[in-house]
């Protein structure tokens, strides 16, 4: 009705009232409202006999006509008009009296809004509309099955016939209707037909199945559709079915399903293969596309029918495949190196056959080609010589370290023979002779470090205190990152203990931090900062690589371009890297990865691109534990409130249902935000929290949440992510949601989260 002026008759003796209406619709800006306002029944039932409305408001206490038969008079004169009541507090009994006899909507005076009358007025019409289509649709219906071959009946709960229409030739509605299917045809067949429509019966799910049945001594062949019949509170009360005689195509299709059945026999010979095979015509155009194709470049076969071969694999023409193709036409044949694009435009390395193929004639008519895969084989054989290679700087770097050895002891004597030697100097030459000594000490560190690496030595573990080499690292960055990149470190006072080589961890938060700084062209923030966490099952089952306990957490955190999501799952291979060549090994994050590893700890990375990246280091602390503090202590169960949880990744809607519901809460799962919309709209009076995920495909949480705030809005919301943004936690906190869960979350921090937005 958008754009639409309506046209409405209102029926109302109360001046008040009329008056009250007409200056609810001048609020409303989005649509005009032309109204006819009479005060008696009698008038409005001569506009009706006169005029067409859109809608009828109309009082059920008129001076000429009381109660329900005031809605009936109306109604009988004006059925094509959609009718809302309008009543008192007191009389909505009879209102919804008058929605049984057919009106469309009521109203209860003192509690309109413009906007509300307006809504009223728009789905009032719309459903008459709707109405009258359904009206239209069944009769159409009635002429399509009365010139129709298919027999469709109603059957009961004890499968008797209720309703028969267009039998099959030689059986009568008569001889059916409140008859079984025992009673009609032989027993196997009715055997057959009673286990088909009891199972639909027993689940509610629809079927279709071939049967054949025997009718007076003749044997036909049916294609059966099996609905479930439904009442109004949708219990299955019956079965809807529809039969098509398919007797005479049955040979055909018989010898139809025979050839299929040979074809997919040849097809998966094909597709048994890993081996990319296509075959196209001679304008380059793909006709045939097996499996093992699907699986290499990403595009499924129906994607692919009638496509250009060179758009869809090649990113440009080439030379190479001009060569491929003029050798194919000429000689028959062609074999070699070809480097394609998947689906995703990423390049990969195919050993790549070509053949002509021709007609019965030997025409060419096609050109057939088998690609395999041999990225990963290039990949091997480059990583074979770059570690030939760091061999060799091994075998040279053991010799520095010797070298370097020489150096450092007298270095590192001396700095401590310097202060007993010169007891009294003052306090600048005391913290010089400090900071000799501590990096002398680190210079030895680092000569241990190379010697690790190249001899496969594993560091010396030791209990230690990672807030130091925070600090430290902290110091280091401020003095030689550039000044546009602001340094910031947060490092609790009561930080657990950990048992590791300081060198190593001290290598690992550098390397995350020159990342960091290369993802900062133009400046920006890079934060460092450590947490304990105490590990509960909950959490080890959303991350497989943790286990129960406690852990110390370091996350390492730049505002930079972001990770792109193609690329996230590879970040950690070995010489992987979006470097230019000379700017980077592709070693930096493989080797925190390693050392992390063989710590006992693991990594998690989140990035948003153009939004920055969060490394978190986890590593597990040693010594005692301390005492629970009150906000850590398990939280209160729930009361049976109802939880939409709304997030993309299966396992984490699973493992959050389950530990709701363990703690007596009730869970709605949503995918995404647009089943979340819909979800929350059919059942926002019994939904208590949204537990909504911010990065999510289809429509984004913070658009989702928007929605949802229009819906209702006093909808309480958590919001949850791995990594959120500056800018969408300023957009989020503007409107109104300042509960954040950041992922991976234990059990407790969600049950504290859902107390404090129920509180």
């Amino acid at each position: 009705m958008a754009g639409k002026n309506i046209k409405v008759l209102l029926v109302e003796d109360n001046p008040g009232d009329v008056f009250l209406l007409q200056e609810l619709l001048k609020e409303v800006s989005t649509v005009v409202v032309e109204l006819m306002p009479v005060e008696r029944l009698s008038e409005a039932l001569n506009y009706l006999a006169k005029e067409v409305f859109d809608v009828i408001l109309l009082d059920l206490s008129l001076p000429d006509s009381q109660g329900l038969e005031t809605f009936v008079m109306a109604h009988l004169q004006a059925k094509a008009t959609p009718i809302i009541v309008l009543t008192g507090i007191d009389d909505e009994t009879l209102a919804t009296r008058a929605m049984q006899q057919g009106a469309q909507d009521y109203l209860v005076k003192g509690q309109v809004t413009g906007d509300l009358l307006v809504r009223s007025m728009r789905y009032a019409i719309e459903r008459q509309r709707a109405d009258d289509a359904l009206r239209h649709s069944e009769e159409r219906f009635r002429v399509a099955l009365k010139n129709s071959p298919i027999f469709v009946y109603n059957q009961d709960q004890e499968l008797r016939y209720t309703w028969v229409y267009n039998p099959p030739s030689g059986v009568t509605v008569e001889e059916i209707l409140g008859k079984q299917d025992l009673d009609i045809i032989p027993v196997e067949d009715a055997q057959r037909l009673i286990t088909i429509k009891r199972g639909v019966l027993t689940t509610g799910i629809g079927t279709r199945e071939e049967v054949s049945i025997t009718i007076k001594d003749t044997t036909r062949y049916y294609d059966l559709t099996v609905e479930p019949l439904r009442n109004e509170a949708q219990e299955v009360v019956g079965v809807t079915c529809a039969s098509i005689d398919i007797s005479e195509r049955q040979a055909a299709l018989r010898d139809r399903k025979l050839a299929e059945e040979k074809i997919r026999e040849q097809a998966a010979l094909l597709d048994v293969t890993t081996d990319a095979i296509c075959v196209r015509d001679l304008n380059n155009q793909i006709i045939f596309w097996n499996q093992g194709a699907e699986t290499l470049y990403g595009w499924k076969a129906t994607e692919t029918w009638g496509k250009n071969a060179s758009e869809l694999l090649y990113d440009e023409p080439s030379p190479e495949i001009e060569a491929a193709l003029l050798q194919t036409l000429s000689k028959g044949k062609w074999q070699g190196e070809l480097t394609k694009l998947t689906k995703m435009d990423k390049e990969i390395l195919v050993a790549s056959r070509w053949s002509l193929v021709c007609d019965e004639q030997g025409k060419p008519k096609s050109i057939l080609t088998v690609d395999t895969d041999i990225t990963e084989k290039k990949h091997l054989e480059a990583q074979l010589f770059r570690a030939q290679r760091l061999e060799s700087i091994g075998t040279l770097a053991s010799g520095i370290a010797h070298d370097l050895n020489n150096i450092l002891t007298p270095i590192l004597a001396g700095a401590q023979l310097l202060p007993l030697k010169f007891p009294d100097a003052d306090e600048r030459t005391r913290h010089l002779l400090e900071i000799l000594e501590i990096n002398a000490r680190r210079g030895a560190d680092l000569v241990k470090q190379v010697l690790s690496f190249a001899r496969g030595v594993e560091g010396k573990r030791i209990t230690l205190q990672l807030k130091h080499i925070i600090v430290e690292v902290g110091k280091i960055l401020k003095e030689t990152f550039p000044k546009s990149i602001e340094i910031s470190t947060d490092v609790p006072q009561d930080l657990w203990m950990v048992s590791g080589d300081s060198t190593q961890l001290h290598q690992v938060l550098m390397n995350l931090c020159v990342n960091a700084r290369d993802a900062m062209a133009n400046g920006g923030t890079l934060s460092i900062s450590a947490e304990n966490l105490l590990i509960d099952e909950n959490y080890a089952r959303m991350n497989l690589e943790a286990k129960e306990g406690p852990y110390i957490v370091i996350t390492v955190s730049d505002t930079g371009v972001g990770i792109p999501r193609e690329i996230l799952d590879r970040i950690f291979e070995p010489f992987f890297t979006t470097k230019d060549v000379g700017q980077g090994t592709g070693l930096g994050l493989s080797t925190v990865l390693g050392i992390i590893k063989s710590h006992g700890g693991f990594v998690n990375v989140y990035s948003e691109p153009g939004s920055g990246t969060s490394f978190k280091v986890y590593l597990p602390a040693v010594g005692g534990m301390e005492t629970l503090s009150p906000e850590n202590l398990p939280p209160q169960i729930g009361h049976g409130e109802l939880i939409l949880v709304v997030d993309d990744e299966v396992a984490i809607q699973e493992i959050t249902k389950t530990s709701l519901e363990t703690h007596n809460y009730k869970t709605l799962i949503a995918s995404d935000g647009i089943e979340a919309i819909a979800l929350y709209a059919k059942n926002r009076d019994k939904i208590s929290v949204v537990l909504m995920d911010m990065m999510l495909p289809s429509l984004d949480g913070l658009t989702a949440i928007r929605t949802l705030q229009k819906i209702n809005p006093q909808v309480r919301i958590i919001a949850s992510s791995g990594l959120m943004s500056d800018n969408k936690l300023s957009a989020a906190a503007a409107i109104g949601i300042n509960t954040f869960l950041s992922k991976p979350y234990t059990v407790n921090e969600l049950l504290l989260s859902l107390q404090k937005v129920l509180s």
